[in-house]
């Protein structure tokens, strides 16, 4: 069992999906984890939409000790408070900072299917601005602090957008500006010995990602372009990256993971996790994903299907060209 006990770390975006299971499974492995978000409590109104107080309960439930803060990623000033905040609760140690808050989804999902110049400009910012920009002032914050006891741990979420076209310009230039970030960052805080990564998770079964999925396969006539989508084939669970992330972290030297790109089921693999339900789902580059993915057929026999890496410079050849729109 990953062991987290007397850390503190800070989760971004964490009311619902991926940043909630982060949280959660940094909570599982007994650390103080503080959240942000926008929402406090529930709106009866929005059947999606979950709460700080909903991820604390779980949090808590879990084995951890949650502390919800309502912040407005656009905000730099919310943002500084957020860590001043820390500082003083914590006696100024902040172990890990989890950065995930991103509020692009509603903005993609009504861009997906055409062409960047047929949106407004605007569509930048609603990608990238509570994304990629929050991503780097909260890692200002988080040094700050971090260096002070010369130790931390920042993980940026990114996606395989940054390296195959998935919902368009916008969204594909951040998620490689995400991890040219992590890369860059990791230059400047090794000196101060602090770990900067870029983590992928893989296509994680999010109540916004099943939405989603839903309207791409009711508005796509070509079924064959969204095979993965039609029956949450090798779909992870927010849980499962929080996991990979709690194990990363217990890390006795993440030092040598530094500047590097991070594969969530890769690293499950390596550190034997599983999801809640005893899964543990491949990596999207394995060639157990790829063959059923192209053949639907071959899902049935997927467990007889090899686990084997394709290298990244076959994929970028081949099977990760950029589709005409």
């Amino acid at each position: 069992m990953t062991d987290l006990k007397g850390k503190v770390a800070l989760v971004t975006g964490a009311t619902r999906g991926i940043g909630k299971g982060i949280a959660i499974g940094l909570g599982e492995a007994g650390a103080t984890v503080y959240i942000t978000g926008r929402t406090l409590s529930r709106d009866e109104n929005d059947d999606v939409s979950g709460t700080l107080l909903d991820t604390q309960k779980a949090v808590n439930e879990a084995g951890g000790n949650c502390i919800p803060v309502q912040v407005d990623h656009s905000d730099d000033e919310q943002v500084r408070l957020l860590f001043e905040r820390i500082k003083t609760e914590q006696n100024g140690q902040l172990d890990i900072l989890v950065n995930n808050v991103f509020s692009g989804v509603k903005a993609i999902s009504n861009a997906y299917g055409e062409p960047f110049w047929k949106h407004d400009p605007s569509l930048w910012d609603a990608i990238n601005n509570v994304g990629l920009r929050s991503h780097y002032v909260a890692s200002i914050f988080a040094a700050r602090l971090m260096s002070q006891r010369q130790q931390g741990l920042i993980c940026t979420i990114s996606s395989w957008g940054s390296l195959s076209y998935i919902f368009g310009a916008a969204y594909g230039v951040g998620k490689a500006a995400c991890d040219r970030l992590a890369a860059d960052m990791a230059v400047e805080l090794k000196p101060d010995n602090i770990t900067s990564l870029s983590v992928w998770p893989g296509i994680v079964g999010t109540e916004l990602m099943f939405e989603f999925s839903q309207q791409m396969n009711i508005e796509d006539t070509n079924k064959s372009q969204n095979a993965r989508f039609d029956d949450h084939y090798n779909w992870e669970t927010p849980l499962f990256t929080g996991r990979v992330i709690a194990a990363l972290a217990a890390q006795e030297n993440t030092m040598k993971l530094t500047g590097k790109v991070h594969i969530i089921a890769e690293l499950a693999k390596q550190y034997n996790i599983v999801d809640e339900k005893d899964n543990r789902p491949v990596s999207l580059r394995s060639l157990r994903f790829i063959l059923p993915s192209a053949v639907p057929a071959l899902k049935a026999y997927a467990s007889l299907i090899p686990d084997i890496k394709i290298p990244w410079w076959v994929l970028q050849t081949t099977l990760l060209q950029s589709p005409k729109i």
